[in-house]
């Protein structure tokens, strides 16, 4: 019975009117960026972006050579039958 009489307490913490007052962190993150150090911006953030450009940059290029490579296949592929057929 005496956790019922609880239950208004604690619902009205639940519902406070005041909220936790944070800092704005968005002025400091904009000159971070914004300084000219030479820098582009994918790479402003740190060691952490530079891997995640580095990675993203070698799986493009790797997936784009994959690509032409089997693409480049197929088609001398089909070349070559097409000569074949046409000497026949």
């Amino acid at each position: 019975m005496n956790h019922l009489l609880k239950v208004p307490l604690l619902a009205s913490r639940a519902f406070s009117s005041s909220a936790r007052q944070l800092r704005n962190k968005v002025p400091e993150a904009q000159k971070f960026f914004q300084a000219d150090n030479g820098l582009p911006v994918h790479i402003k953030g740190g060691t952490g972006d530079v891997l995640l450009y580095r990675a993203t940059m070698t799986l493009t290029i790797g997936g784009n050579l994959t690509v032409n490579w089997c693409c480049s296949s197929v088609v001398c592929s089909c070349i070559a039958s097409l000569l074949n057929q046409a000497n026949d």
